[in-house]
Protein backbone atom coordinates (compact mmCIF):
# COMPACT_ATOMS: atom_id res chain seq x y z
CA UNK A 1 0.00 0.00 0.00
CA UNK A 2 1.52 3.34 -1.26
CA UNK A 3 2.38 5.32 2.41
CA UNK A 4 0.69 8.84 2.21
CA UNK A 5 2.94 11.92 1.66
CA UNK A 6 2.96 14.11 4.65
CA UNK A 7 3.80 17.76 4.71
CA UNK A 8 5.34 18.97 8.00
CA UNK A 9 2.51 20.47 9.06
CA UNK A 10 0.76 16.95 8.64
CA UNK A 11 3.02 14.49 9.64
CA UNK A 12 1.68 12.59 12.63
CA UNK A 13 3.60 13.62 15.81
CA UNK A 14 5.95 13.20 17.13
CA UNK A 15 7.85 12.89 13.93
CA UNK A 16 12.13 13.48 13.37
CA UNK A 17 12.09 15.45 10.52
CA UNK A 18 15.06 16.21 8.64
CA UNK A 19 16.45 19.19 6.29
CA UNK A 20 18.19 17.18 2.94
CA UNK A 21 19.88 20.36 2.56
CA UNK A 22 21.81 21.22 5.45
CA UNK A 23 22.89 17.17 6.08
CA UNK A 24 24.50 17.72 2.39
CA UNK A 25 26.13 21.11 3.86
CA UNK A 26 27.40 19.35 6.88
CA UNK A 27 28.74 16.25 4.63
CA UNK A 28 30.26 18.40 2.79
CA UNK A 29 32.24 20.46 5.32
CA UNK A 30 33.66 17.63 6.85
CA UNK A 31 34.82 15.73 3.96
CA UNK A 32 36.44 19.16 2.83
CA UNK A 33 38.15 18.73 6.40
CA UNK A 34 39.21 15.10 5.70
CA UNK A 35 40.77 16.09 2.36
CA UNK A 36 42.03 19.40 3.50
CA UNK A 37 43.93 17.31 6.09
CA UNK A 38 44.98 14.16 4.02
CA UNK A 39 43.21 11.53 5.65
CA UNK A 40 40.27 9.44 5.18
CA UNK A 41 36.83 10.25 6.44
CA UNK A 42 34.76 6.81 7.68
CA UNK A 43 31.72 8.35 9.14
CA UNK A 44 30.49 7.08 12.53
CA UNK A 45 26.80 5.73 11.67
CA UNK A 46 26.01 5.64 14.71
CA UNK A 47 24.51 8.78 14.76
CA UNK A 48 22.40 9.09 11.59
CA UNK A 49 21.92 4.96 11.36
CA UNK A 50 20.76 5.60 8.02
CA UNK A 51 21.69 3.88 4.49
CA UNK A 52 20.46 7.12 2.39
CA UNK A 53 22.45 9.01 5.01
CA UNK A 54 25.65 6.96 4.57
CA UNK A 55 25.53 7.26 0.93
CA UNK A 56 26.02 11.22 1.35
CA UNK A 57 28.13 11.01 3.94
CA UNK A 58 30.57 8.67 1.76
CA UNK A 59 29.91 10.09 -1.34
CA UNK A 60 33.61 10.79 -3.27
CA UNK A 61 34.73 9.33 0.05
CA UNK A 62 36.64 5.66 0.32
CA UNK A 63 33.14 3.94 1.46
CA UNK A 64 34.13 2.77 4.85
CA UNK A 65 32.05 3.26 8.09
CA UNK A 66 31.93 2.69 11.33
CA UNK A 67 29.10 1.44 13.42
CA UNK A 68 28.78 0.84 17.18
CA UNK A 69 26.08 -2.42 16.95
CA UNK A 70 25.43 -5.44 15.65
CA UNK A 71 21.96 -4.60 14.67
CA UNK A 72 24.07 -1.41 12.61
CA UNK A 73 26.34 -3.85 11.28
CA UNK A 74 24.15 -5.96 9.59
CA UNK A 75 21.91 -3.07 8.57
CA UNK A 76 24.60 -1.35 6.91
CA UNK A 77 25.39 -5.10 5.05
CA UNK A 78 22.47 -5.22 4.00
CA UNK A 79 22.20 -2.38 2.06
CA UNK A 80 25.54 -2.70 0.37
CA UNK A 81 28.48 -1.70 2.46
CA UNK A 82 31.39 -3.83 2.88
CA UNK A 83 33.94 -2.13 4.84
CA UNK A 84 33.24 -1.40 8.37
CA UNK A 85 34.78 -0.85 11.78
CA UNK A 86 32.84 -2.06 15.13
CA UNK A 87 33.97 0.39 17.04
CA UNK A 88 32.75 -1.08 20.53
CA UNK A 89 35.00 -3.04 23.05
CA UNK A 90 34.40 -6.33 21.11
CA UNK A 91 33.52 -9.49 23.66
CA UNK A 92 33.55 -13.43 22.28
CA UNK A 93 29.96 -13.59 22.08
CA UNK A 94 29.36 -11.56 19.69
CA UNK A 95 32.02 -12.76 16.98
CA UNK A 96 29.93 -15.27 15.42
CA UNK A 97 27.93 -12.73 14.03
CA UNK A 98 30.71 -10.35 12.66
CA UNK A 99 32.34 -13.52 11.31
CA UNK A 100 29.16 -14.29 9.06
CA UNK A 101 29.12 -11.11 7.52
CA UNK A 102 33.54 -11.85 7.45
CA UNK A 103 32.70 -15.04 5.33
CA UNK A 104 30.45 -12.97 3.25
CA UNK A 105 33.00 -10.86 1.75
CA UNK A 106 32.86 -7.74 4.40
CA UNK A 107 36.02 -6.36 5.83
CA UNK A 108 34.91 -5.88 9.82
CA UNK A 109 37.53 -4.38 11.94
CA UNK A 110 37.01 -5.22 15.90
CA UNK A 111 38.46 -3.18 18.82
CA UNK A 112 39.89 -4.20 22.32
CA UNK A 113 42.07 -2.80 24.93
CA UNK A 114 43.53 -5.83 26.93
CA UNK A 115 45.47 -8.84 26.68
CA UNK A 116 42.48 -10.98 28.31
CA UNK A 117 40.52 -10.61 25.51
CA UNK A 118 42.78 -11.58 23.37
CA UNK A 119 43.26 -14.75 25.49
CA UNK A 120 39.10 -14.87 25.75
CA UNK A 121 39.45 -14.46 21.41
CA UNK A 122 42.01 -17.39 21.26
CA UNK A 123 40.19 -19.71 23.70
CA UNK A 124 36.84 -19.79 21.80
CA UNK A 125 35.95 -23.66 21.01
CA UNK A 126 34.63 -22.35 17.64
CA UNK A 127 37.93 -20.86 16.41
CA UNK A 128 38.37 -17.79 13.94
CA UNK A 129 36.75 -18.55 9.75
CA UNK A 130 39.37 -16.55 8.55
CA UNK A 131 41.34 -13.66 9.78
CA UNK A 132 39.80 -10.60 11.79
CA UNK A 133 41.73 -7.46 11.86
CA UNK A 134 42.11 -5.96 15.42
CA UNK A 135 42.54 -2.15 16.48
CA UNK A 136 43.96 -0.99 19.76
CA UNK A 137 41.94 1.67 21.47
CA UNK A 138 43.89 4.03 22.79
CA UNK A 139 43.08 6.63 26.09
CA UNK A 140 43.97 9.89 25.28
CA UNK A 141 42.28 11.71 28.06
CA UNK A 142 38.86 10.49 28.51
CA UNK A 143 39.18 7.50 30.60
CA UNK A 144 36.39 5.60 29.28
CA UNK A 145 38.40 2.54 27.60
CA UNK A 146 41.76 2.30 26.22
CA UNK A 147 45.24 1.58 27.15
CA UNK A 148 47.66 4.29 27.68
CA UNK A 149 49.49 4.90 24.27
CA UNK A 150 53.02 5.52 26.43
CA UNK A 151 52.31 1.93 28.65
CA UNK A 152 54.04 -1.82 28.01
CA UNK A 153 50.32 -2.75 28.14
CA UNK A 154 50.31 -1.77 24.32
CA UNK A 155 53.04 -4.11 23.13
CA UNK A 156 51.82 -6.90 25.41
CA UNK A 157 48.53 -7.06 23.63
CA UNK A 158 50.16 -6.24 20.44
CA UNK A 159 52.23 -9.87 20.70
CA UNK A 160 49.56 -11.55 21.98
CA UNK A 161 47.50 -10.86 18.93
CA UNK A 162 50.38 -11.91 16.83
CA UNK A 163 50.36 -15.06 18.05
CA UNK A 164 46.64 -15.77 17.33
CA UNK A 165 46.51 -17.20 13.94
CA UNK A 166 42.76 -16.20 13.86
CA UNK A 167 43.49 -12.46 14.24
CA UNK A 168 45.93 -9.64 12.57
CA UNK A 169 46.95 -6.35 14.12
CA UNK A 170 45.47 -3.44 11.38
CA UNK A 171 46.54 -0.33 13.82
CA UNK A 172 45.22 1.77 16.97
CA UNK A 173 41.96 3.40 17.80
CA UNK A 174 41.27 6.54 19.94
CA UNK A 175 38.42 8.53 20.49
CA UNK A 176 37.79 12.28 22.30
CA UNK A 177 34.83 12.05 23.82
CA UNK A 178 36.17 14.42 26.42
CA UNK A 179 36.00 16.86 24.00
CA UNK A 180 32.18 17.14 24.61
CA UNK A 181 33.03 18.99 27.57
CA UNK A 182 36.03 21.59 26.28
CA UNK A 183 35.04 25.15 27.76
CA UNK A 184 35.71 26.96 25.16
CA UNK A 185 38.34 26.83 21.54
CA UNK A 186 41.51 26.26 22.98
CA UNK A 187 40.39 23.78 25.31
CA UNK A 188 38.69 21.73 22.51
CA UNK A 189 42.11 22.19 20.22
CA UNK A 190 44.03 20.96 22.89
CA UNK A 191 42.04 17.86 23.23
CA UNK A 192 42.51 17.59 19.76
CA UNK A 193 46.33 17.48 19.69
CA UNK A 194 46.37 15.17 22.82
CA UNK A 195 43.84 13.00 20.61
CA UNK A 196 46.51 12.61 17.45
CA UNK A 197 49.67 12.72 19.14
CA UNK A 198 48.43 9.42 21.34
CA UNK A 199 47.77 7.67 18.19
CA UNK A 200 50.29 8.71 16.55
CA UNK A 201 52.97 7.71 19.31
CA UNK A 202 51.11 4.32 19.80
CA UNK A 203 50.86 3.55 16.23
CA UNK A 204 54.79 4.57 16.18
CA UNK A 205 55.49 2.08 18.83
CA UNK A 206 54.11 -0.33 17.83
CA UNK A 207 56.38 -0.18 14.46
CA UNK A 208 59.67 0.41 16.44
CA UNK A 209 58.63 -2.68 17.84
CA UNK A 210 58.07 -4.64 14.44
CA UNK A 211 54.32 -4.87 14.39
CA UNK A 212 52.73 -3.59 10.86
CA UNK A 213 50.19 -0.34 12.20
CA UNK A 214 48.49 0.56 8.85
CA UNK A 215 45.24 2.51 10.28
CA UNK A 216 45.57 5.27 12.82
CA UNK A 217 41.84 6.06 13.30
CA UNK A 218 41.06 8.94 15.50
CA UNK A 219 37.19 10.43 15.91
CA UNK A 220 35.00 13.15 17.27
CA UNK A 221 33.36 15.45 15.72
CA UNK A 222 34.69 18.51 18.17
CA UNK A 223 38.22 17.85 17.45
CA UNK A 224 37.62 16.69 13.59
CA UNK A 225 36.46 20.22 13.34
CA UNK A 226 39.46 22.60 15.28
CA UNK A 227 41.51 22.12 11.54
CA UNK A 228 44.81 21.38 13.45
CA UNK A 229 47.48 19.33 10.88
CA UNK A 230 47.06 15.35 10.86
CA UNK A 231 50.16 14.36 10.42
CA UNK A 232 50.67 10.55 11.07
CA UNK A 233 47.09 9.74 11.48
CA UNK A 234 45.57 7.98 8.28
CA UNK A 235 41.25 8.47 9.05
CA UNK A 236 38.89 10.38 11.38
CA UNK A 237 35.48 8.85 12.43
CA UNK A 238 33.16 11.58 13.48
CA UNK A 239 29.45 11.02 13.31
CA UNK A 240 27.62 13.74 14.90
CA UNK A 241 28.14 16.39 12.38
CA UNK A 242 26.19 14.68 9.87
CA UNK A 243 22.97 16.50 11.41
CA UNK A 244 24.73 18.88 14.69
CA UNK A 245 22.82 19.41 17.30
CA UNK A 246 22.17 21.93 20.30
CA UNK A 247 24.92 20.30 22.08
CA UNK A 248 28.05 21.12 19.06
CA UNK A 249 26.58 24.71 18.64
CA UNK A 250 27.10 25.01 22.20
CA UNK A 251 30.50 23.94 22.04
CA UNK A 252 30.94 26.73 18.71
CA UNK A 253 31.47 23.45 15.99
CA UNK A 254 28.71 24.59 14.28
CA UNK A 255 25.61 27.79 14.85
CA UNK A 256 22.05 26.28 15.43
CA UNK A 257 21.39 26.97 11.48
CA UNK A 258 23.45 23.98 10.77
CA UNK A 259 21.14 21.62 13.15
CA UNK A 260 19.87 19.30 9.79
CA UNK A 261 17.16 17.45 12.23
CA UNK A 262 14.28 18.74 14.61
CA UNK A 263 11.29 17.04 16.57
CA UNK A 264 7.97 18.10 15.37
CA UNK A 265 5.32 18.00 18.02
CA UNK A 266 1.58 19.00 18.27
CA UNK A 267 0.77 21.60 21.39
CA UNK A 268 -2.05 19.08 23.15
CA UNK A 269 -2.50 21.41 26.33
CA UNK A 270 -1.77 24.71 27.74
CA UNK A 271 -1.45 25.58 32.16
CA UNK A 272 -1.61 29.27 31.65
CA UNK A 273 -1.10 29.25 35.45
CA UNK A 274 1.80 27.59 35.69
CA UNK A 275 2.80 29.49 32.58
CA UNK A 276 3.91 26.41 30.12
CA UNK A 277 2.55 24.56 27.00
CA UNK A 278 2.46 20.62 27.01
CA UNK A 279 3.39 18.96 23.69
CA UNK A 280 3.23 15.49 22.52
CA UNK A 281 7.05 15.06 22.67
CA UNK A 282 8.32 14.21 25.53
CA UNK A 283 11.45 12.07 27.27
CA UNK A 284 10.82 9.24 24.92
CA UNK A 285 10.21 11.67 22.10
CA UNK A 286 13.23 13.77 22.78
CA UNK A 287 15.93 11.95 25.65
CA UNK A 288 16.69 13.20 28.47
CA UNK A 289 20.02 14.47 27.39
CA UNK A 290 20.90 18.41 28.52
CA UNK A 291 24.15 18.27 27.58
CA UNK A 292 23.85 21.86 26.10
CA UNK A 293 23.02 23.06 29.35
CA UNK A 294 26.85 22.55 30.28
CA UNK A 295 27.21 26.15 28.35
CA UNK A 296 24.36 27.58 27.86
CA UNK A 297 21.24 28.33 30.29
CA UNK A 298 17.57 28.03 29.29
CA UNK A 299 18.17 25.00 26.47
CA UNK A 300 16.51 22.15 28.73
CA UNK A 301 15.54 18.92 26.59
CA UNK A 302 15.82 21.10 23.64
CA UNK A 303 15.16 24.83 21.82
CA UNK A 304 11.39 25.84 19.95
CA UNK A 305 11.34 26.73 16.67
CA UNK A 306 8.37 27.26 14.54
CA UNK A 307 7.37 25.36 11.70
CA UNK A 308 9.55 27.38 9.30
CA UNK A 309 12.54 26.11 11.17
CA UNK A 310 12.77 29.78 13.78
CA UNK A 311 13.89 30.30 16.68
CA UNK A 312 11.31 31.28 19.30
CA UNK A 313 12.78 33.60 21.22
CA UNK A 314 13.87 31.86 24.76
CA UNK A 315 10.99 29.09 24.22
CA UNK A 316 12.43 25.87 25.27
CA UNK A 317 11.51 22.52 26.70
CA UNK A 318 11.87 23.03 30.49
CA UNK A 319 10.86 19.10 31.13
CA UNK A 320 10.29 16.33 30.18
CA UNK A 321 7.94 13.42 31.49
CA UNK A 322 7.63 9.76 29.11
CA UNK A 323 5.36 11.56 26.36
CA UNK A 324 4.65 15.20 27.81
CA UNK A 325 6.84 17.94 27.28
CA UNK A 326 7.04 21.21 29.05
CA UNK A 327 7.68 24.18 26.78
CA UNK A 328 8.76 27.55 29.01
CA UNK A 329 9.60 31.04 27.90
CA UNK A 330 13.03 32.14 29.40
CA UNK A 331 12.23 35.57 27.74
CA UNK A 332 8.86 36.60 29.67
CA UNK A 333 5.37 35.12 29.26
CA UNK A 334 4.20 32.43 26.97
CA UNK A 335 2.11 34.01 24.06
CA UNK A 336 -0.69 31.63 24.69
CA UNK A 337 -3.29 32.88 22.02
CA UNK A 338 -0.32 32.39 19.22
CA UNK A 339 -0.15 28.34 20.41
CA UNK A 340 -3.31 26.91 21.00
CA UNK A 341 -4.07 23.46 21.17
CA UNK A 342 -3.50 21.34 18.08
CA UNK A 343 -0.76 24.00 16.70
CA UNK A 344 2.61 22.44 16.00
CA UNK A 345 6.21 22.95 16.64
CA UNK A 346 9.74 22.21 15.98
CA UNK A 347 12.45 21.03 18.99
CA UNK A 348 16.01 21.13 18.14
CA UNK A 349 17.67 18.25 19.87
CA UNK A 350 20.48 18.57 22.35
CA UNK A 351 22.47 15.11 21.38
CA UNK A 352 20.63 14.45 17.89
CA UNK A 353 22.26 10.86 18.35
CA UNK A 354 20.50 10.10 21.15
CA UNK A 355 17.05 11.73 20.07
CA UNK A 356 17.09 10.19 16.61
CA UNK A 357 17.67 6.69 17.84
CA UNK A 358 13.70 5.72 18.92
CA UNK A 359 11.99 6.62 15.51
CA UNK A 360 11.94 4.20 12.97
CA UNK A 361 12.42 6.25 10.08
CA UNK A 362 13.22 9.90 8.82
CA UNK A 363 10.75 12.51 7.51
CA UNK A 364 13.01 14.07 4.81
CA UNK A 365 12.54 17.36 3.20
CA UNK A 366 14.32 19.86 0.66
CA UNK A 367 12.22 22.53 1.15
CA UNK A 368 9.09 23.04 3.55
CA UNK A 369 6.55 23.80 0.35
CA UNK A 370 7.33 20.19 -0.62
CA UNK A 371 6.22 16.71 0.71
CA UNK A 372 8.34 14.74 3.40
CA UNK A 373 10.33 11.59 1.84
CA UNK A 374 10.96 8.79 4.16
CA UNK A 375 14.19 7.54 4.69
CA UNK A 376 15.25 4.34 6.61
CA UNK A 377 16.94 3.45 9.24
CA UNK A 378 17.69 0.80 12.09
CA UNK A 379 17.04 0.88 16.00
CA UNK A 380 18.20 -1.41 18.43
CA UNK A 381 21.23 -3.91 19.22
Amino acid sequence: MKQEAFSVSTVPTPSVILDRQKLIANCRRMAARAAGAGVKLRPHLKTAKSAEVAALATSGQFGGITVSTLAELRYFFEHGIRDMTYAVGITPGKMPVIEGFIEQGAVIRIVLDSAGMVDELAARESGFKGRVPVLIEIDCGGHRAGVAAEGVELLDIARRIAGVPGLVLDGVLTHAGHSYHAADAGAREAIAVAERDAAVLAAGRLREAGHACPTVSIGSTPTALTGIALDGVTEIRPGVYVFFDLAQAALGVCSPDDIAVSVVATVIGQHRAAGHLLIDAGALALSKDTSAGEFRQHVGYGLVCDLEGRLLDGMHVADAHQEHGFVRCSAGTIDFDRFPVGSRLRILPNHACMTVAPYPEYQVFESMDRPLVQWSKTTGW
